[in-house]
């Protein structure tokens, strides 16, 4: 057997299909599917069962994918040796993002890694800030950028570089924007602007409302914080957001929202990331501050 076959086979147990996995390992999948049928004879069972866009596991596949998955972390650690003893990061990192992040140490950090290590492949994602954690519990992510209202899992090491609490952001003019302090039982009558579920923001909103027995219902989701500014600036509503994502916006107010949950933004790294991971996590948290 073949490294390259294991791989395959474990994408597809990861992606649930041969085609999405020969997507996500950038190869045909008519080679995805003749390495994996040679995998398959050369270990005398049968590793999936094959349906119509969708590949499970078989009882005996179910049990050698986890022997296979115990070989590629053991390979991957041998690498991370080596790497470490020659003092040289190369390999590939996946690192994960709040959708639509502009944060400048985080873009700054990004940019500066990929010069100073040009050998190494750096896969980068969006997505809520849930998807980030439980990417990097299950392994498929290294590094991530996640903002959260809850302590983050034990097994993860987290640098948090901002913690403040939720404000409400309105234009000029706006009914609340005279306040100095709003809670979340003046919203009641007012559209609120803010992110979808699964983020740090709408956690933090969520808890908010539960702690004075009121239900969060937003009027408008937005994958953006830019995007709720945009909208509230143009009156739409008002947007539940934190202080730090106004930045110098000179056409809104922001006032803060009584009683508020922390929004955290963390940078985080799984359990026993590689060299390459970790060499990237160190140049964010510097330019992080």
């Amino acid at each position: 057997m073949e490294m390259h076959q294991l791989r395959y086979a474990a994408e597809v147990a990861r992606q649930g299909s041969f085609t999405a996995a020969a997507t996500a390992l950038h190869v045909s999948q008519s080679g995805v599917s003749a390495q994996v049928a040679k995998l398959e004879r050369e270990l005398g069972h049968r590793l999936f069962d094959r349906h119509p866009r969708l590949a499970t596991p078989t009882a005996e596949g179910a049990a050698l994918l986890t022997a296979i998955s115990g070989a590629l972390e053991a390979v991957d650690r041998i690498r991370t040796v080596a790497d470490d003893l020659a003092g040289i990061t190369r390999g590939a990192v996946r690192v994960g993002t709040v959708i639509g992040c502009t944060i400048p140490g985080y873009l700054a950090g990004f940019a500066e890694f990929r010069t100073a290590h040009p050998g190494v492949e750096v896969r980068a994602v969006e997505g809520n800030s849930a998807d980030l954690v439980d990417g990097l519990l299950a392994g498929d992510l290294d590094v991530a950028l996640v903002a959260h209202a809850d302590p983050l899992p034990d097994s993860l090491e987290a640098y948090t570089f901002v913690d403040e609490p939720l404000a409400i952001v309105a234009a000029p003019g706006h009914p609340l924007a005279s306040r100095s302090s709003i809670t979340v039982d003046d919203l009641a009558e007012f559209d609120v602007i803010t992110l979808p579920a699964g983020t740090g923001i709408r956690s933090a909103l969520e808890k908010t409302c539960a702690a004075a027995g009121i239900e969060c219902r937003p009027a408008v989701e937005v994958h953006s914080p830019e995007t709720a500014l945009a909208l509230a600036r143009r009156g739409a509503g008002v947007a539940v957001l934190s202080t730090s994502m106004l930045h110098s916006d000179a056409g809104l107010t922001a006032i803060g929202l009584a009683d508020s949950a922390p929004n955290a933004l963390s940078l985080v790294t799984r359990n026993a990331p590689g060299a390459a991971a970790r060499a990237l996590a160190r140049t964010l948290r510097a330019r992080l501050g």
